[in-house]
């Protein structure tokens, strides 16, 4: 067993210090992460367990201010997972192929302007993004489409693709940079084309660093509720068409919270708590993903 010694030198005592700061620091974190699923667990299970797990989680019913409340979810879920999952289909493949012409092919003068582009736009407020949305798109869709309102699931959907640019292209132009030059030099002396190398070479072995930059932008995604609010339309149905006004998770929180109370405010906590689920399911799938890039690239 190895002896404790005190330190000795002013260095020593520094590094000691320095330690002891940044154990803290981690317990903090994981202390923080703790509270709040304990917290998000005792509040959100009761509500549950009083309206009834399939009657909350598969009913298609949300009516929470009626004389006979109705605690119906399933429109908020499928709202929620198809906004994301129609954001990701765009927002996507727009942003790694815009991360791959400023890490490969763009002049400098032309990567420091859309770099610069790509900041700013991280930096804008959501509720910036849904006064926009709610005053250039939705009067848009309703004009192209011969619609009454524009406020409906693709307006949305348009909204988080637009949102979750930023985090995409910002974590793959750094993974796409990280690649060894060796990797690419490889590859065109075999004959590839650029493209080819791109494409087969340096975007696989980006993938763990591209594949974390889609699950930040879906984590924004998943978790936004200003800028959706504004331009989804707020009402509780089933979203069986694009031009359906529908209500997410987040929005379904935000806009009763504040008069919320007794069994709908429970009500509202275990929405929170699926959405909270949900996110901690992404992420345990972005554990995945990055060590099995790892266990490859050894």
């Amino acid at each position: 067993m190895k002896k404790f010694e005190l330190p000795r030198t002013p260095a020593q005592w520094l590094e000691a210090v320095m330690n002891a700061i940044f154990f803290l620091c981690g317990i903090l974190a994981v202390g923080c992460v703790a509270v709040i699923t304990i917290y998000m667990f005792l509040s959100g299970l009761p509500a549950i367990g009083k309206i009834g797990p399939l009657k909350f989680l598969f009913g298609t019913e949300w009516a929470s201010t009626a004389s006979e409340p109705k605690y119906g979810i399933l429109p908020f879920v499928l709202s929620s997972i198809y906004g994301t999952l129609g954001a990701s289909l765009i927002g996507v493949p727009v942003g790694l192929l815009t991360a791959v012409f400023l890490s490969k092919a763009a002049a400098p003068g032309v990567r420091n302007v859309v770099v610069t582009a790509v900041e700013l736009l991280s930096g804008v407020p959501s509720v910036v993004f849904g006064l926009l949305g709610m005053q250039v798109l939705v009067p848009a869709v309703a004009k192209v489409f011969g619609k009454a309102s524009g406020a409906c699931l693709l307006s949305a959907i348009v909204v988080l693709s637009i949102m979750i640019l930023p985090s995409i292209v910002s974590v793959s132009v750094t993974a796409l940079n990280a690649v060894p030059p060796e990797y690419e030099q490889g590859s065109l002396a075999l004959g590839a084309t650029d493209t080819e190398t791109w494409f087969k070479i340096s975007i696989p072995a980006a993938r763990s660093g591209i594949a974390a930059g889609i699950v930040l932008g879906i984590g924004r995604a998943i978790g936004e509720a200003m800028a959706v609010m504004m331009v989804a339309g707020n009402s509780p149905n089933m979203p069986d068409s694009l031009f359906r006004s529908v209500t997410f998770l987040t929005t379904a929180i935000a806009k009763e919270m504040s008069y919320a109370s007794g069994l709908q405010k429970q009500a509202l906590f275990s929405i929170a708590l699926v959405l909270f689920i949900f996110i901690m399911v992404i992420n345990v799938l972005l554990n995945a993903v990055l060590k099995g890039g790892n266990k490859d690239e050894k």
